[in-house]
């Protein structure tokens, strides 16, 4: 996986880079992957895509995406590594399946799910899956499957994350790798964590506790095998992980010098969302030791890091943030701060309540679009058939296919019933400006955040579908107009509050809006009265809704 030979570590600066023959800037960018330097590796990465690029060498330019990917990802900088992976993947996917395709389809799943595009981060997932079966490649599968487990773990179903671990432990069994056993073991152990967190705050106390005993026998196995693997990045993931439940046993001596030494490699090598990992759980030791005060100060701080930090390459994880709010709450409660402590419990709880609904429509629509894709086309090959057929890549919200697979069904059901259906056609305003003026990947940036205003504000019975270049097209079932009409001003009020600028200086972002209702029960008539509402919705001023 990793170079072992001639080249340096000593980082390039980038006057150096011209010159440098490509082959020997990608063996400098793998070994600094090797070592967890971050920003040289990135730099160097960054430097050889748009080289590759100018001089049209296809191969060298995929791998230096895929390395973009990772030196992102480890950054945590979430969004800008999925913007990266989709055009690393741009370029891979034509070359034919690859181990090197499954793994950035792997670290995209992760990224995404963290996110919380939990549609997307399967879709990835189980891409990944489909290619080590094309490869056939016994151990790729089983890695495979433990990316697809972890999707499961992240939207709080841990049960069938840990089946289908435990199916990829069985394909290797004896025969595994070190990485291997680490990326098993490590992943087992968080899927046992977030079982426990669920069976403790639910009727299962007796569960919880065994649950947190095998936590424990898994982080203690992992813990040398990733310390003879070297890897510095899972060196203070299994440290964090074994801190983590001993914290939660009440061994407070005994996860301290673990959590405080991953926190350290964290720091050091810039692995930020670990980090704020780590000293979230360091607040949450001085809690557990009646250090409210302490532990107060040092949440309110990170707070404000995560929330305001204009050099952080992106926000923090969604499961992060609620956790952030959960101890926050019982910091301020132990201090006697009814305001403050009210505010986090209403914060976290509203992060709750999305995650469940985010997760209750990946779900959904991950398994309708899979029955879809089945049963799609010719039967005997309906097992290949791939999900993300039905899903745009760049958003993850369904596709003109999606679209007419789904819709027809909807418009029949509601005639049947007699029941209302509306349609909304979202535009975008300008994005073609903001394009030209602040490069596509801002232009991209743009309408992934717009997607997932969309699912913030819309029910997981609704269809959310990318139209077009430029405009999103949403089906609200069972609703009157003047309910949806409800709904779009506050998805566009949503939008004109947005801190755009966070992405760019001077960006600000904009929609107009036009609706149809059924009557009539056809979608090119819906769409064209919906079409005629968004061109009148424009002609008044931009940034309204209009009703057909």
């Amino acid at each position: 996986m990793f170079p072992s030979g001639a080249p340096s570590s000593e980082p390039l600066s980038r006057e150096s880079f011209d010159g440098v023959p490509l082959g020997e800037l990608l063996e400098r960018a793998r070994l600094a992957q090797q070592e967890a330097r971050l920003d040289d590796g990135l730099a160097l990465a960054d430097a050889i895509w748009h080289r590759a690029d100018a001089e049209g060498y296809i191969n060298e330019q995929a791998e230096a995406g895929r390395l973009r990917s990772f030196f992102r990802l480890r950054r945590g900088d979430l969004r800008g590594m999925l913007d990266a992976g989709e055009r690393a993947l741009r370029l891979m996917r034509p070359l034919g399946a690859s181990a090197a395709t499954c793994e950035l389809l792997r670290w995209m799943s992760l990224a995404a799910c963290e996110l919380g595009a939990y549609e997307q981060g399967l879709a990835c997932a189980h891409e990944a899956l489909k290619l080590a079966g094309e490869l056939g490649d016994l151990r790729l599968h089983a890695i495979a499957l433990n990316g697809l487990g972890a999707c499961f773990e992240r939207m709080g179903d841990p049960w069938q994350a840990e089946r289908l671990m435990t199916e990829a432990a069985g394909l290797l069994r004896t025969n595994a790798s070190p990485y291997e056993r680490v990326v098993t073991l490590t992943n087992l152990c968080t899927v046992a964590l977030g079982a426990y967190h669920l069976q403790r705050d639910g009727a299962a106390p007796e569960q919880a506790a065994r649950t947190l005993e095998r936590a424990l026998e898994l982080a203690r196995e992992a813990r040398p095998h990733s310390l003879a693997l070297g890897d510095r990045y899972g060196i203070a993931l299994t440290a964090s992980n074994f801190g983590e439940v001993l914290l939660l046993m009440g061994r407070l001596d005994e996860a301290e010098p673990l959590l405080i030494e991953a926190r350290e490699a964290s720091e050091r090598a810039g692995f930020r969302l670990l980090d704020w990992r780590l000293r979230c759980m360091l607040a949450e030791l001085q809690l557990a030791r009646g250090q409210a005060s302490a532990a107060w100060q040092q949440l309110q701080s990170l707070q404000a890091e995560t929330e305001g930090d204009a050099d952080a390459p992106g926000p923090p994880p969604l499961v992060l943030r609620q956790r952030l709010h959960h101890a926050s709450h019982r910091a301020a409660k132990a201090l006697a701060l009814l305001g403050p402590s009210l505010h986090h419990l209403e914060q976290a709880r509203t992060l709750e309540r999305r995650r469940a609904v985010s997760q209750l429509m990946a779900q959904s629509q991950y398994f309708v679009s899979r029955m879809e894709a089945e049963f799609a086309g010719d039967p005997a090959n309906a097992a290949t058939r791939d999900a993300s057929e039905f899903k745009d890549p760049l958003t993850g919200l369904g596709n003109r296919r999606c679209l007419e697979a789904r819709l027809p069904p909807l418009l029949r059901a509601a005639e049947q019933d007699a029941k209302p259906l509306t349609v909304a056609l979202i535009d975008a305003d300008g994005l073609r400006n903001i394009n030209e003026r602040h490069g596509h990947e801002i232009g991209d940036r743009v309408l992934q955040e717009l997607a997932q205003l969309l699912r913030e504000n819309t029910r997981g019975s609704d269809l959310l579908l990318r139209w077009s270049g430029e405009e999103f097209l949403v089906v609200f079932p069972d609703t009157i107009a003047d309910r949806a009409f409800e709904v779009c001003e506050r998805i566009r009020a949503s939008v004109s509050v947005h801190p755009w600028s966070e992405l760019a200086a001077g960006l600000d972002v904009t929609l107009s809006m036009g609706l149809a209702s059924a009557p009539p029960y056809a979608t090119d008539l819906l769409i064209a009265r919906a079409n005629a509402a968004v061109e009148r919705a424009k002609h008044l001023g931009r940034n309204r809704v209009a009703l057909a």
